[in-house]
Order: structure tokens, then sequence, then C-alpha cells
């Protein structure tokens, strides 16, 4: 690694990435690959023997990984990293001039008016961003402000937590999700936050027991008698849109939620799950002019760090949700300067600095000012002949099976070509083939063990692979699972694009770029296959 390139690995041991006081500070910060592992939840926690996270992300660039694994996480890219060891070099010039927490608010300040601008919703009247270390956190916030103060029960309707997040679930009851809050808090996890009014979450399935699509208008038809069934009750209710789920559905579709909106306003909220960010300036700005609230992240087809959310709220919810008294439990996972000025309840948060969420979001914001300079037409384009290359080649290995995708359509929030109506998740069950045409899928078990052995080096051992692709670490998106097959319950994993991809293909005029990145792609899959091959046969 180069220690002038990346001048903030290493440098020195640090204690803490958060303070809670407000007090003057001495000029000093932890090193930057060490902020980029605080200020989350235990999951951001780096294993001392795997030097990892849960993830399999390193907390500095890894210039050698084939990554391809942006429907989970990420590892920093070197601009990203420089991007926000530059943010921590201007935090120590002020450190001994002003407190930690205020040189804090005003850089997580000018990291939401820039979000805010890239979306391309500077001149969005009225619309309020919350920070949040992570999409958890953003839906157990949307969950407290919708639930604490109602006065009666709320019905939370979500897709499949497989769909979405293991933790997710719990963070709607409005449970702590984590045995560690996103400020560092020892909690305990599932423990309810706040005595607000209560919380009845209803999954709703978007796959059949054999993995493929349910029909989308059976999903849409559930979700409207939960919804009817929460008004005659004369409860509340939050409906989670997902786009793009974790294998690449929109559920339910945006013409159910928006009828839904209009004929149940007074009693119905509408948390877009884009979490993602699988979406273009125009289709978030579609979301917000229907009022819906919508949370993104930077850590997932953005390539930052983990972890980094952010919760965009138009107008007329904000006017709604304003004046809702906050737990006192969020102090754990919010800084005060984490939410915009107005909402008079957040002098119940702490005057806090959290740089690790910071730097996470300034890296974050590379990656998006890169992949944003790029004209959407050439977007389109990429993404597309790398959506026909995957296809053709999940179609092709008798060693995988493509799980079947939707055709995105958000036709009903407005019409016209847009790059984020091509599937970027590539979800595939791997098979051992068995002769004469058959195949037999590999349990989920045996999922996880290859992708595990994808991300090492196995040029050493007796895998029956050339030695450049079996040395080739390459990371995909976790398994996921994905039904049964002959009563066998199976993952798939998942291949990605992402923006920090389409920044690599646009960067030379005659696409040799593009082609690069293909071949990479096709390298992952030809060590998959090869894998399935030395390990299952």
């Amino acid at each position: 690694m180069n220690a002038v390139e990346l001048e903030g690995v290493g440098a020195g041991a640090g204690r803490i990435a958060v303070t809670r006081s407000c007090k003057r500070q001495q000029p000093y910060l932890p090193p930057t690959e060490q902020l980029l592992t605080q200020g989350g939840d235990a999951r951001i926690a780096v294993s001392e023997t795997l030097g990892s996270n849960v993830y399999g992300c390193m907390p500095h660039p890894d210039m050698d990984l084939v990554s391809f694994g942006s429907s989970t996480a990420s590892v920093v890219s070197k601009r990203g990293f420089n991007a926000a060891n530059r943010l921590r070099q201007r935090l120590l010039g002020v450190a001994g001039v002003e407190p930690h927490a205020d040189s804090y608010a005003r850089e997580i300040d000018r990291v939401r008016r820039e979000l805010v601008e890239l979306c391309g919703l500077g001149d969005f009247a009225g619309l309020e961003v919350i920070i949040g270390a992570s999409g958890t956190d953003l839906h157990l916030i949307a969950a407290l402000l919708v639930s604490n103060a109602a006065r009666v029960p709320t019905r939370i309707i979500m897709v499949d937590a497989v769909e979405t997040g293991s933790r997710v679930t719990t963070a709607l009851r409005g449970c702590h999700f984590s045995s560690k809050a996103t400020l560092g808090t020892r909690v305990t996890e599932g423990q309810h936050i706040a005595q607000g009014g209560a919380i009845e979450i209803v999954n709703v399935a978007i796959r059949l027991a054999d993995g493929a699509p349910r029909p989308s208008s059976q999903v849409d038809d559930e979700v409207e008698s939960l919804v009817a069934d929460a008004a005659a009750r004369g409860w509340r209710a939050l409906v989670v849109l997902v786009d793009v789920s974790k294998t690449g559905m929109i559920a339910p579709s945006p013409a159910c939620v928006m009828d839904l909106h209009q004929r149940y306003g007074n009693s119905l909220d509408i948390f877009v799950d884009a979490c993602q960010f699988r979406v273009t300036p125009a289709t978030l700005r579609a979301y917000l002019n229907q009022g819906f609230m919508v949370a993104v992240t930077g850590s997932k087809f953005v390539t930052g760090p983990t972890f980094s959310g952010a919760l965009f709220i138009p107008a007329p919810a904000a006017r709604r949700l304003r004046g809702n008294p906050l737990p006192v439990g969020l102090r754990n996972y919010c800084a005060r300067a984490d939410w915009p000025g107005g909402w008079n309840t957040v002098q119940a948060l702490d005057c806090t600095a959290n740089f690790g969420l910071l730097l996470r979001w300034e890296a974050a914001l590379e990656e998006l000012r890169m992949f944003r300079a790029i004209p959407e037409q050439e977007v389109a384009w990429y993404l597309q002949t790398f959506a026909d290359a995957i296809h053709r080649r999940l179609y092709l290995d008798p060693a995988f099976e493509a799980v079947p995708v939707p055709t995105i359509d958000r036709a009903a929030l407005f019409t016209g070509p847009s790059w984020d109506q091509i599937q970027t998740i590539f979800p595939f069950v791997l098979c051992r083939p068995r002769g004469r045409g058959r195949r037999v899928p590999l349990s989920r078990n045996e999922t996880l063990r290859v992708h595990a052995l994808l991300q090492g080096d196995l040029s050493a051992g007796r895998v029956g692979l050339p030695v450049e692709i079996a040395a080739m670490r390459c990371q995909l998106g976790q398994p996921v699972a994905c039904g049964e097959r002959s009563g066998v319950p199976v993952s798939a994993l998942r291949l990605c694009a992402s923006a920090r991809l389409v920044v690599e293909a646009a960067s030379q005029p005659n696409r040799a770029a593009a082609a690069s990145v293909m071949a990479r792609a096709a390298a992952a899959l030809d060590k998959t296959s090869g894998l399935i091959h030395a390990v299952f046969t």
C-alpha cells in the first residue's frame, strides 16, 4: 500500500470516533482507516483475525479485489479513501480552534446540501434530510417518527425481510437491532427503544416457494387488503415500498402505493426503501412529489464504505412529523446535527460528533460526484451492455440458474427512458451438473462456502483452476435465501453493476475500459463455476 497516496492509513492509534462533549478538544483524531470503522452498529467492526467487517470489506482500499458485490457492500476505493482523508485533515486543522461537535455540524450540513444537489433536488422546496448511519437506522427513525406520537396502533407493512435486511423488521418494531447502538452505547438487541404506540409488523412475500417472483397483482392486492383492514380498525398504517430489493425487485408497485396514498392519506404514511440507491434523480423526485419519505445509502450502488444513509422527507410529511416527540433512546443513534433545523424535538439529542459517519459520506460523495458527471445516455449504454452480457453467461453456463427478476416498472411515477429501468442486480443459484442436462442446486451452506472461497487467493491449492483465475480474489453479493429446489433450501449469489464500475467503464473514449470491466465479471463467474466443479463434483 502506498503511504503517500493513502496517508491516513496506520497513522497512529485512536480511542474513539464519537465524542459526546461540546467542550474544546485537543487537535487529534484517529487515523482515517479507523474512523471509517466507527460510528455504526456492531456490523461495522473489523475482525482482528480477518481484517474485514462481516461483509468482507477492509477499512482501506483493496486494489486487487475484483468487486461485483455492491448489493451488499463494497471496499472503499482509493479516491474515496483519499477524499475522506482530506476531510480528516481539514478537521484536524480546526480541532484546536472549535469543538468537535461544531466542526461536525458544519461539515455534515455541507454533506447534506451537496447530496441534495447531486440528486438534482436543489430546487425542491421544503425538502428535509436526516442523516443516518445505515439503512437500518433510517427504518428505525421512520418507524419511531410515525408511531411514537400515535394514539392508536400502527401497522407496518413490508416485503419479506429476506429481500430487505435481516435486522430491518426489528428496527421497524422500534427496537434495538444490534448489541451496539450507532454512537457506541451497549444496548440489548430486541429491546424496545421507547414506550410509544403499539406497532404490528406484517410481512408480504414477493417470491414464491420456489424462488419465482410472485405476481405483482397478488402482492398489491395483499397490501391493499392490509391497509384497508388497518383503516377499518382505526389504526395508522405505514407501507414500505422497496425499490430495489436484494434480488432486484420493486414491491409493492408504485401504482398500488400511489392509489393507497390518495385513498387513505390521512391515516397512511409511505416509506420508500431505496437504500440500494439504484434510482435516477428523476425517480427520486417523482417519489418525493408524491409526498413519500425516501431512504438512500451511499454504500450500495454508489460504492461508498459501509455505513452511510440519508432520509429524504418532503415538505407535507415533514410538517406532519416535525412536531412528533422523539424518544430519548434515539440519542444513542443520532447526533443533533444529523437532523435538519426546525425539528424542535431534536433538543433531546446530544451535541455529538460522529466523524466516522461523516468520513464515510464524504467517500460516498466522491463516488457520486464522478458518477453524476457521466451523461445518463452513456450510463444506460454501459448498464444495458453489462446486463446483456451477464444474462447470456448465466443462461449458457450449466453451473448457474438465473433467478428471474421482473422488468422494473415505475410507469405510474413517470414515463420516458431512464437507466434505472435496467437490471443491475443479477441473482443466480449455483448448480452441480449431473449429466444428460440434469443439474442439482447447491444447498445454502454449500453456496456460503463458495462465496467465502471466491474471496481468497487459491493459487497455492489444488482446485483445478487456471492459476490466474484461482489467484483472483472476487467479491459477489452475499447469498440471499431464494426458496427451495426439490425440497432443498437454496440461496442465490448476486453479481452487481455499480456506479464505480460505470465510472471506470466510461473512463476511456474507445470503450476499452468497458471491455475490461466485462472481462473481470466473466472471470469472476469463471472462478465461481470452476469452484463448483472442483469442490462439489
